[in-house]
């Protein structure tokens, strides 16, 4: 099996997806806001992307600030 090279965040809304993309390039986390990938669901149609090694700094970024996420997959 492939070792995952990025990961994806899933949001409840639109409104949460932008504003973790604030947050995360305040934090200087490179990101990028994308539609979902379509073998994903979701309640909300654009995710944030990233590089799989900042997995857990978009994770405690995130956490610190109670933004509230869906899902966080690698791919």
């Amino acid at each position: 099996m492939n070792k995952p090279t990025y990961g994806v965040v899933l949001f409840h809304s639109t409104q949460a997806a932008i504003k973790a993309e604030k947050i995360l390039k305040e934090a200087e986390i490179k990101i990028k806001l994308i539609p979902v990938p379509r073998h994903l669901s979701s309640d909300c149609g654009i995710c944030l992307r990233f590089e799989v090694d900042d997995v857990l700094a978009v994770k405690s970024t995130l956490a610190s600030k109670n933004v509230q996420t869906a899902r966080i997959h690698q791919l």
